[in-house]
This record gives structure tokens, C-alpha cells and sequence, in this order.
């Protein structure tokens, strides 16, 4: 097997790059080697692909500054529209499966139900827009494809919501954390393992069929089980790195809960974020873990770096 992976200097692409030494063969290409944003990327990434002949590409990459998106549609469409249905295209030229990742901003995050993969999309912001406009530029350019829709990313790479916690927690004695938003923090960790699965799923024969099993192909929503909102997500991070030693100034009980109304962003948020994983559990025969396990995995990181 061999995978070409993109963005992989990102959040979730460094975790990529970190399982993946499991395949056979791996290109891991970060932003100065082939950037979805170029007037260049489709040929770059062709040379690529003619030169690594991979049986999959694994998308990382995307525009994920979900604020800035509001003011820089044009980039924001490029790089989360526009490249992924140049990817979709060369991967079905090429017979390559593609594995790409989404978000649940492609839903208006109203309600209090989890989202299933069939659920509307109406997204309510350029990113979210854009995201949707990707999924469906990919679905109409190639049939091998898996979309991992997720949400609320978090690891102990790049930037995230628990790493400004702890950095304003260790800076400030109260927090202001909004409370009215609903979903689940996703770790890197599980996405990457989540991910490495679908590659020996995709890979294994149809006994009937003699092929690539074809029911595997399609959308998927990759979150852990149990639900949270953004102020007892705060409240969880600092009492656990607390806890551990890390100094802090702000306590579990100076985080006050605040409204979305009272923190207005360019970008609208969902208020409900659950993700039906359903699907994906039966697929893969055994339920997803506790979002605080991902979560106090990477304080438990953060903590020990602090300290080294």
C-alpha cells in the first residue's frame, strides 16, 4: 500500500504523518511542497502522483481560520472547494481512493438531535459553505472516496480551543466561555486511528466479489461518544491540568458561563454539533470511546512537556 498524504505539517496531519510509518509507503507533503492554495497545486500534485503512483491520498489539508473565512472567501474556496475537486478528479483519473475530512459547520446546528450523514446541510458560514461545496465537488468527481465529517478537533499539535484555555487560564483569574453550543471534542489521535482503520477496510477482499469491498465508500461522522459544551469543556481541562501541576491563575470555578449572544464572532456557530456515529460503529463493530479520554490524553502530553 502506499498513501500520499496532504497538509501534513497541520493539526491532524502531523498525527497522520505519526501513524502512518504503519504502511508500506508514505508521501507526506506539508504546504511548501504542494499548497492547495497555488495556481500550481493540480499540476504539482499530478507530478506527484505519476511520480508515487499511491493507492490512496489522504486530505488534511483546509482553511479552518473559521473567522477570517468570513473576510477571505475567495482563499477559503479554493483551498476547501476548489483543490479537493481537483484532487477527487486526479484520484479518479488515476484509480486512487481519496480519504477527506469535513465538518459539522455543513450543518445549521439548530435542534437538539445528533446530525446523521443524510441529515440536511445548510451551512451557515463560509467555512461551513465551502466545506459542503467540497464534499459534494468530491462525491461528483470520484466514486472510491471516504468523508470523515468531525468535529470540535483538538490535539497536542498546532492550535486549538484547550490550548487557549490553558494559556488564558495561566495568563487571566476569571474565563468567559459561552455555554449554548453543543458537540464533541475530537482528538487527532482517534481521527488518525480512525483513519489507518477505513485503509485496511478499503484494501480487504470481497471473497464473493473478488475486489475492493465497494460498500465501504461514502460519508461518515467520526466523533467520541457523549456530548459537552464549550464552558464544562474549559471547566474539565483546567481542573485536570490543575490537577497534574500545571500552574495556573484562573480556577474551575472562575470560568463563567456566558451566552453566544454576549461573545459575538464574524463566523456563526452551531449550537448543536452532535454527530451521529452510528454508522460508523456498525461499521466498525465496537462503540467509539469517551470524548474525555482524547481530551485528558493530551493535557496528561501538555502537562509532561511543560515540565521537560
Amino acid at each position: 500500500m502506499k498513501v500520499l498524504l496532504l497538509g501534513a505539517n497541520g493539526q491532524l496531519g502531523y498525527e497522520l504523518a505519526k501513524q502512518l510509518p504503519q504502511v508500506p509507503q508514505v508521501l507526506a507533503l506539508d504546504r511548501s511542497q504542494c499548497d492547495l492554495a497555488s495556481d500550481q497545486f493540480k499540476d504539482r500534485l499530478n507530478l506527484h502522483v505519476k511520480e508515487f503512483k499511491p493507492d490512496f491520498i489522504i486530505n488534511a489539508a483546509a482553511y479552518t481560520a473559521v473567522d477570517k473565512a468570513e473576510q477571505d472567501q475567495t482563499l477559503t474556496h479554493q483551498v476547501n472547494a476548489t483543490a479537493p475537486s481537483m484532487i477527487a478528479q486526479i484520484a479518479s483519473a488515476h484509480n486512487i481512493a481519496l480519504i477527506h475530512y469535513s465538518t459539522d459547520y455543513v450543518f445549521d446546528g439548530e435542534g437538539d438531535q445528533p446530525w446523521s450523514e443524510d441529515s440536511p446541510t445548510n451551512p451557515q458560514s463560509v467555512y461551513g459553505q465551502t466545506k459542503c461545496a467540497g464534499e459534494e465537488l468530491i462525491r461528483q468527481n470520484t466514486t472510491n472516496h471516504i468523508i470523515l465529517r468531525t468535529s470540535w478537533v483538538v490535539g497536542a499539535h498546532g492550535n486549538n480551543f484547550l490550548k487557549t484555555m490553558l494559556r488564558l487560564a495561566s495568563e487571566r483569574d476569571t474565563l468567559r466561555v459561552v455555554s449554548d453550543q453543543v458537540g464533541v471534542p475530537t482528538s487527532v489521535e482517534l481521527l488518525a486511528q480512525i483513519t489507518m482503520q477505513f485503509l485496511k477496510l478499503c484494501t480487504q477482499k470481497d471473497t464473493t466479489q473478488k475486489d475492493t469491498n465497494p460498500n465501504i465508500w461514502g460519508t461518515y461522522h467520526v466523533a467520541p461518544s457523549g456530548y459537552t459544551n464549550w464552558h464544562a469543556y474549559a471547566t474539565h481541562v483546567i481542573q485536570l491540568a490543575s490537577k497534574l501541576g500545571m500552574p495556573l491563575k484562573c480556577t474551575p470555578e472562575n470560568i463563567v458561563a456566558i451566552s453566544s449572544s454576549e461573545y459575538p464572532l464574524p463566523a456563526k456557530r452551531p449550537l448543536n454539533s452532535r454527530l451521529n456515529t452510528v454508522k460508523l460503529e456498525r461499521l466498525l463493530g465496537t462503540p467509539l470511546p469517551l470524548w474525555q479520554t482524547g481530551v485528558d490524553d493530551i493535557i496528561h502530553s501538555l502537562v509532561h512537556r511543560s515540565k521537560t
